[in-house]
């Protein structure tokens, strides 16, 4: 027997004494007692705690095997048994068959991540290589200058010029650098002999398998080489085809204009082209090159020509098929970012004849589809069917529900999953929420698409037959029935049989809303359900009319196949679609009927609950008031789901009780940023945080305390009123980093470029810190105290800048400030006018913007003088990077404009890496060929070059800041970089 064979009789055999002892004070008292289940619960002592105990157990002294991780979910044919030792096994099964599912997952993940860190380490040795052979040509190229010696010595890598076609850059839409483009290969030892025979060369590649890794080789490889720099073409079918490089006078390689056609012989080389379709054409293409770079070489003494260059033409394949129409769903269909409002929606299915054999491709194909719309939700596939609640922009959502329900020969995918299969169709939230509403408080923030052993827990180790599930009342003859069976009740009709009614809902979601005469299981979790139905319906008749009902319906499908498969109930039925299609089609086809459902109608989002008449049935956990309101402690070791009144979530600021107040102000908790998800299970009964960040810096960013609202309303306006320079707001981090630095000295800030004022408002923000730290009683100025002065030469910035702090004295940096500040997008840009403007912050911290005409004058200025301003505690350097030296030579020259000890803070000092390559030296414009495209294309090239002098400009400031013995410097990683330097 194998290991994890005998760790599931473990389980199954402590679950089972544990239902025993349950079972055993059962019997004894003659009922089953809400009391002392609930006892058990709480002490977390019940089955289903230890049967996890024990998996969790498992899973940590045993790897799980590829055999085990790809048994079915139901491996079991046997009959099912009911009994309350079947139900906490079958938990026990499902918790285990989770935790494999989830196993199984981080281990594809896994692999999908290493085989990403071995192409990006692939591609790093490979650039790491190609910087080296650059230095090397670099330092041979000056020893032979230096010797006056003339050298034969063919360089160590091939330039490659890449061309596409017209066809092909319109059809993959691809950029100005993928239009056309160089790249540089290396060159092998094989090309050392330029007397190489065309037969030599094909039989000493084939019988090197290494060479094949050189994209001058290679078929492959080149190819992988050019999917490398141009992206898009791995999308596309293409034919390669290669010729010698048309030179100038000079030696420069020449690129012809771009055609108005596909035609080959459009770009092509007076010397020829070749198709290149083996790896003897790749071969061949390149000695060509190499041997056109000799004969260059021999016939011109000074050419600027410095490798061997080949010409790769891209065209279309003309036999390539045609691509796929786009489904009919997608059609003319309006982009989703620009609908008002997201409607709500829930659907599930359960596919007969086996249900879904491949949960996980299902998933993948489900995410792949419904990307088109941005759908955010939570859907959940399993071998037996799919559950799902989802968030979608109403102007799509003809075109979503088309696609999940359109049959194959019209061109869906969906059919065999969903379509009709989904019981009652796609439950539709009868009210759109607004955008502006929804993106405040999202229901969703994602779309999340998850396998699980089960769309809903119910306990079973086997599943039942749920297409044999009773009858699916529609919801006006439900509420017919309903109507009718009231009207019996009241008038005392005791000859007239009344329906049960069950609430097959979980009891926190039953006692906030249910319909009238409705009778609630009370359970805690759904699989607890089967036990309470057992001792419900015992002694009613086998044909007494029971109705059921639930959320969206799912439930009620296990509920009524448990009712007619195991207890043997003839007269069972359910409402279609739940309470959710109840309340949807009352309005929209029965408007004029009073509601039976009462209260509110629990819904499993952020939202908590859509209310469907002002009736307040809940009472509330704190006080004993009556309310509607169900939430969840926001002390996340709690998370305890309540129902509580407005008043007590005030007082108690969201939490339970006074200790879990406790611990979320002394912890700092911030609510806003959990995130809704399930259990392992699938059980639909907590939430927890469990988001997932890309890369470092986001992760970073997501445990950093998150901005005010006034911040992301600053980022919203630069980015909407000065789009190009959008990406020079501070962000986030380094606005955090600067308001924390402020806030640790006497709250004077001097700032050297003022922009849309985002870095102003954070040292504002510090300097009121510091001012209430120090207990100011006046705001600072000037002279003294707490002050930010702001200097900037632009106009337009400035009157930006000020809107901002003008928003953020009056109204503080919340939500109000922010609805003050967005207004200014609104309305046109009115130029800062006059030479300066003052604000004060909280009645403590001043702020003064100043427009100059040169800032670095005024900063000399203020320094050599006896200036009016008190000196600073920190200068913040964002203005012109040529003259960073400049700035810092005023500042420490003297204690006038910056005290002894204080900090000047330059930013910018990566500039967007380049500064790397400036202090490698790569940079080599003997490299550069003359533009002979577009003016575009020339604009580009002269927008690098500008960039690259930069960088050696600021590699220059680092260079020698860091090198002054008058200053201590920290650099630090933030966005692009930024230089603390302590004034000694």
């Amino acid at each position: 027997m194998s290991f994890i064979n005998k760790q599931h009789i473990l389980v199954l055999t402590m679950s089972f004494l544990l239902a025993s002892v349950v079972m055993a004070r059962r019997s004894i008292q003659g009922k089953i007692i809400a009391p002392t289940f609930a006892h058990i619960t709480n002490k977390q002592v019940h089955n289903r705690s230890i049967s996890a105990f024990v998996l969790n157990q498992r899973h940590k002294k045993c790897k799980l095997s590829p055999s085990f991780l790809k048994q079915p979910l139901y491996a079991s044919n046997n009959p099912v048994d009911t009994s309350s030792t079947s139900s906490s096994s079958g938990a026990a099964y499902h918790a285990s068959a989770n935790q494999q599912i989830v196993a199984r997952r981080n281990e594809i993940n896994r692999q999908k991540r290493q085989a990403r860190q071995k192409a990006l380490d692939k591609d790093r040795e490979r650039n790491l290589k190609l910087r080296n052979l650059f230095m090397e040509e670099k330092q041979a190229d000056n020893h032979s200058s230096s010797s006056s010696s003339s050298s034969s010595t063919i360089p160590p890598m091939f330039a490659v010029k890449v061309v596409t076609c017209r066809t092909l850059r319109l059809e993959l839409k691809m950029n100005g650098r993928e239009k056309r483009g160089r790249m540089f290969v290396e060159r092998p030892s094989l090309f050392s002999t330029l007397q190489i025979d065309d037969e030599q060369l094909d039989g000493d590649a084939s019988d090197d398998d290494d060479n094949n890794e050189y994209a001058c080789m290679s078929l492959k490889a080149l190819k992988q080489t050019i999917h490398e720099f141009f992206r898009r073409l791995k999308k596309s079918t293409y034919i390669l085809s290669a010729s010698l490089p048309i030179l100038d006078e000079d030696g420069n390689v020449l690129t012809s204009e771009e055609g108005d056609d596909d035609d080959d012989d459009q770009n092509s080389s007076p010397l020829g082209m070749w198709r290149l379709e083996t790896d003897e054409d790749v071969q061949n293409a390149f000695l060509q090159a190499e041997q056109f770079f000799q004969r260059h070489q021999e016939e011109n003494e000074s050419t600027s020509m410095k490798r061997p260059t080949l010409v790769i033409h891209v065209t279309k394949d003309p036999d390539a098929p045609p691509p796929p129409p786009p489904p009919p769903y997608l059609v003319g269909m309006p982009d989703p970012l620009t609908s008002p409002t997201m409607t709500m929606l829930s659907f599930y299915a359960f596919p007969p004849n086996g249900g879904i054999s491949d949960p996980e491709s299902t998933a993948d194909q489900l995410k792949r589809l419904w990307r088109p719309f941005r759908a955010l939700g939570r859907v959940y596939v399993a071998n037996e069917g799919v559950n799902a609640q989802m968030s979608v922009p109403t102007n799509v959502l003809s075109n979503f529900l088309q696609c999940c329900t359109v049959r194959p020969e019209e061109g869906g995918e969906l059919s065999h999953v969903l379509g009709a299969y989904m019981e009652n169709g796609i439950n539709i939230d009868p009210i759109p929420v607004d955008m502006e509403e929804f993106q405040a408080n999202p229901a969703f923030k994602n779309l999340h698409i998850r396998v699980r052993s089960q769309i809903v827990a119910d306990g079973f180790a086997t599943p039942l037959d749920w297409q044999s599930a009773g009858y699916d009342m529609p919801p006006l003859e439900w509420h017919q029935k309903l109507k009718e069976a009231r009207e019996a009740h009241e008038k005392g009709e005791e000859d007239t049989p009344l329906p049960i009614v069950l609430d097959c809902r979980n009891d926190y979601e039953t006692q906030v809303g249910r319909f009238e005469l409705a009778e609630p299981l009370d359970t805690e979790n759904f699989r607890d359900s089967w036990d309470v139905l057992k001792d419900r319906l015992k002694d009613v008749p086998k044909d007494a009319p029971v109705m059921t009902y639930c959320t969206g319906g799912i439930r009620c499908v296990k509920v009524n196949a448990f009712l007619t498969q195991e207890m043997g109930m003839t007269n069972v039925s359910r409402l279609a679609g739940g309470i959710i299609s109840y309340d949807r089609t009352l309005n929209e086809q029965a408007p004029a009927e009073e509601s039976m459902f009462k209260g509110v109608n629990y819904v499993f989002d952020s939202r908590m609950g859509r209310r469907i008449t002002d009736d307040q049935l809940g009472t509330c956990f704190t006080c004993g008031s009556k309310t509607h309101l169900v939430s969840n402690c926001k002390n996340e070791n709690c998370h305890r789901r309540m129902v509580q009144c407005e008043n007590c979530a005030d007082v108690l600021l969201g939490t339970c009780s006074e200790g879990c107040k406790g611990r979320v102000v002394n912890a700092g908790m911030v609510p806003n940023r959990k995130r809704e998800t399930t259990n392992n299970t699938g059980d639909e009964t907590r939430q927890e945080s469990d988001e997932v960040y890309a890369n470092v810096d986001e992760y970073s960013s997501g445990y950093s305390s998150s901005s005010p609202a006034l911040f992301r309303q600053i980022e919203l306006n630069t980015a909407a009123l000065l789009p190009s320079g959008a990406h020079m707001v501070s962000g986030q981090m380094q606005g955090a980093l600067l308001k924390m630095l402020a806030s640790q000295t006497s709250g004077r800030i001097l700032e050297i470029g003022s922009f849309t004022g985002y870095a102003t408002a954070c040292f504002l923000e510090g300097a009121a810190i510091a001012g209430e730290l120090i207990n100011e009683k006046d705001a600072g100025g000037r002279e003294g105290g707490p002050f930010v002065l702001s200097l900037e030469r632009d106009r337009r910035a400035l009157g930006i800048a000020s809107a901002h702090i003008k928003a953020m004295s009056e109204l503080g940096l919340g939500k109000e400030a922010a609805k003050e500040a967005s207004k200014i997008a609104d309305g046109p840009i009115v130029d800062f006018e006059g030479d300066s403007v003052s604000f004060t912050y909280k009645g403590i911290a001043g702020c003064e913007f100043l427009r100059v005409n040169d800032a670095l004058a005024t900063v000399e200025e203020m320094a050599s003088s006896q200036s009016h301003f008190a000196p600073f505690d920190i200068a913040f350097v964002d203005a012109d990077k040529t003259r960073l030296m400049d700035y810092v030579d005023a500042l420490v020259s003297n204690d006038r404009l910056l005290k002894k000890g204080g900090l000047i803070i330059v930013d910018n000092v990566l500039w967007k890496g380049l500064v790397l390559d400036a202090n490698n030296s790569v940079h080599n414009s003997s490299d550069e060929t003359t533009p002979t495209g577009s003016s575009e294309e020339k604009e580009m090239l002269k927008k690098n070059r500008r960039a690259r002098k930069l960088a050696m400009n600021m590699h220059q400031f680092n260079s020698e800041v860091v090198n002054d013995e008058r200053v201590e410097v920290v650099m630090m990683p933030i966005r692009d970089g930024l230089s603390l330097i302590r004034k000694k």
